[in-house]
């Protein structure tokens, strides 16, 4: 196995050519700098395994307009960072005087992110398919390194949770995920979201899950036990799609932010 749980501070490598996102060098060793996963596939790396959400360029993310300006709404993205959507990428033309009429304070919208400067400054757009305000349905959250449980193996969670709770749902990189359907049937999809969130651990979910939505006795045979357990009680799946070089960089930079400020 190539990946193992390490704490801040653990020695990875004594390669340092080698180190990569969530590590850091000193005489010569890789440390870890976070708790979480580290990988020794290619270069060594660290995939934390709770924490804000950082903003990675092409995510789609579901945010929630906080203002609005002459040329700008101003999204909360649940990061850090609040995003800019500027008028020019929303999908149809509007005057700056009518912004509130397409989307205003408090309404949740689908978006995704356009670029990330190292400033952290986040761009957004809407031009892209799939970006929509959500007029209707529910909103849940979870932490957003449980996306990717939720998501499940090859989307195969995700698959499970439209198709027998026949709502439509959207799980934003961010951690807020969108449903809608009849409200019995969001009622049956948000504990079964509750379930991913606190069973996460556990191996055999995705049928456990499937088995409950359906109506019938909780169940744990597997359909996913063949996923590394180290994926299991991490509540992360590790495939190479799921953790950006990107988004594991910006940590990086706020990691850095934060030891130049206490020293």
């Amino acid at each position: 196995m190539d990946r193992n749980i390490v704490i801040p501070g653990q020695l990875l490598s004594e390669k340092k050519e080698m180190a990569g996102p969530g590590t850091y060098v000193k005489d010569g060793n890789i440390y870890s700098l976070l708790y979480g996963v580290a990988n020794f596939k290619g270069r060594v790396s660290v995939v934390p395994f709770s924490g804000k959400y950082i903003p990675s360029r092409k995510d789609f993310i579901i945010v929630k307009v906080i203002d609005v300006t002459p040329s700008n709404w101003i999204m909360e993205t649940g990061s850090p960072y609040d995003g800019l959507l500027h008028v020019s990428e929303f999908p149809k033309r509007v005057d700056s005087s009518e912004m509130r009429k397409f989307m205003d304070i408090g309404d949740s919208v689908v978006v995704r992110v356009k670029d990330v400067s190292k400033a952290m400054k986040v761009e957004l757009s809407m031009r892209e398919q799939g970006s929509k305000v959500l007029r209707r349905g529910r909103i849940i959250e979870v932490m957003p390194a449980k996306v990717p449980r939720v998501i499940g193996h090859g989307g195969s969670m995700v698959s499970v949770l439209k198709k027998e709770s026949n709502c439509d749902v959207f799980v934003g990189k961010n951690g807020r995920i969108w449903i809608n359907g009849r409200d019995n049937d969001m009622d049956r999809l948000t504990t079964a979201i509750e379930m991913i969130k606190s069973e996460s651990h556990i191996s055999g979910l995705t049928d456990k899950v499937g088995i409950f939505l359906r109506g019938g006795p909780e169940g744990t045979e597997s359909s996913d036990e063949e996923q590394l357990v180290v994926e299991e009680v991490a509540g992360v799946s590790l495939e190479d799609d799921d953790v950006t070089e990107e988004t594991s960089r910006k940590v990086d930079v706020l990691l850095e932010s934060d030891h130049e400020e206490t020293d």
